[in-house]
């Protein structure tokens, strides 16, 4: 009875902070695997670009006419949807 509190504590952390954890990664690694060319997207750094060109490891990210440049796919913060550079713009 003594080890309840304890037993309760680790759970509440895993279905509070690991899951979640574990979850969002998984969701990374599959949409960092799914690029493909013509994908607008959003850098961890704040960037919009479309991607222009994509490597094993790294993406080439169009930002502007004529300036490209390349970053990895962990670095790729999330895919927007077609036509959203145009509607900032």
């Amino acid at each position: 009875m003594q080890y309840l509190p304890l037993v309760a504590l680790v759970a509440v952390f895993y279905f509070l902070v690991l899951r979640p954890q574990t979850k969002r990664a998984k969701d990374l690694k599959a949409m960092a695997a799914a690029l493909q060319r013509g994908d607008e997207v959003l850098t961890m750094g704040g960037e919009l670009g479309r991607v222009s060109k994509v490597y094993e490891q790294y993406v080439g990210v169009e930002l502007a006419e004529n300036l490209e440049v390349i970053v990895q796919k962990s670095a790729i913060q999330s895919v927007l949807p077609n036509g959203t550079i145009k509607a900032i713009k």
